[in-house]
């Protein structure tokens, strides 16, 4: 990793320039391009729009009146349902990990929001979010809720991944490598199916550990991916000081807000790889910005009781 995480940044041989919505930086032998998805929508961020884009049409089509679906404390996933249970016209239940937060919903911004475009919350224990894929568990809660729509953890199903098919476009082409941060598995899966046999779809995980590897088999059609992982920081919503420093300078050079979960631990892993020469010469880079600024306000709370530095 990066021994001076702004040392990339500042590298004055490095330049940034604008096309549209799209950054790339540029010397004579690398060219990186940041895809704006976190400017798809305002409440339902990058990813997720595409995520839900087919369930809720789906939904729709089986005349369903309630979404259901599991997160956790400062989902991007919970938020994005909320709301787009709101603006579609559906009822919303979030089933959330870790019963100990039903007495702090109220200091967490992102459940706030949730509630606030009216999604009803169920906080569960941990031990039995576990059990959040068995059939018999769905069946306990459509007793108590009645039928629903269930979108899964992340959003992540075979429609979700039709939908980040749709990231790509035949602009994105001539690139040799596409980057993505990585959760359930659903947004790579995408990618790597709408790929063309030259790209190689490079994932970073949030997480720790190699079992996404076969969650993102189910839904790939490729071999044409690797998971890079060793800038998960910790394991998932874990960060260090260096990584608010690197997400911060960043904002700062390139006017680019990245989540401290996701997008800012994907960015400060390819310029990492950059720097210690992981690319070919004359590669050509496009990393997909998939949102999540939603969590900033929540991981401050956090980081505010540690007297660190807050994300800007």
């Amino acid at each position: 990793m990066l021994e001076n995480s702004c040392l990339f940044l500042l590298n004055p041989n490095f330049k940034l320039k604008t096309i549209n919505q799209e950054v790339f930086f540029k010397d004579s032998a690398t060219s990186l391009f940041i895809k704006r998805e976190d400017l798809l929508h305002p409440f339902i961020s990058g990813n997720k729009y595409r995520k839900l884009k087919y369930n809720i049409k789906r939904a729709k089509e089986t005349d369903a009146r309630l979404l259901l679906t599991f997160g956790g404390a400062f989902s991007n996933h919970i938020a994005s349902v909320a709301y787009a249970g709101r603006e579609h016209g559906f009822n919303t239940v979030g089933v959330v990990r870790g019963d100990e937060l039903s007495l702090k919903q109220s200091l967490n911004p992102t459940l706030k929001f949730a509630c606030d475009c009216g999604m009803e919350l169920k906080f569960i224990s941990r031990k039995d979010y576990r059990r959040k894929g068995d059939k018999h568990y769905i069946e306990i809660l459509k007793a108590e809720y009645g039928e629903f729509f269930l979108i899964p953890e992340g959003g992540t199903n075979s429609m979700a991944v039709k939908g980040c098919e749709e990231i790509l476009e035949s602009i994105d082409l001539h690139f040799d490598y596409i980057c993505c941060a990585v959760g359930t598995g659903g947004t790579i899966s995408g990618l790597i199916n709408a790929s063309r046999p030259h790209q190689k779809i490079l994932g970073f995980p949030a997480l720790k550990g190699d079992f996404l590897r076969e969650d993102i088999r189910k839904f790939a059609k490729r071999d044409n991916w690797e998971l890079i992982t060793d800038y998960h920081f910790g394991g998932y919503a874990k960060i260090k000081p260096e990584l608010i420093t690197f997400i911060n300078r960043f904002k700062t050079d390139y006017h680019i807000p990245l989540d401290p979960i996701y997008t800012g631990k994907m960015m400060y892993g390819i310029l990492d790889l950059i720097d210690h020469g992981f690319f070919p010469e004359h590669a050509k880079i496009l990393a997909i910005h998939t949102g999540g600024l939603q969590g900033i306000e929540g991981m401050n709370i956090k980081l505010e009781k540690k007297g660190w530095s807050l994300i800007e």
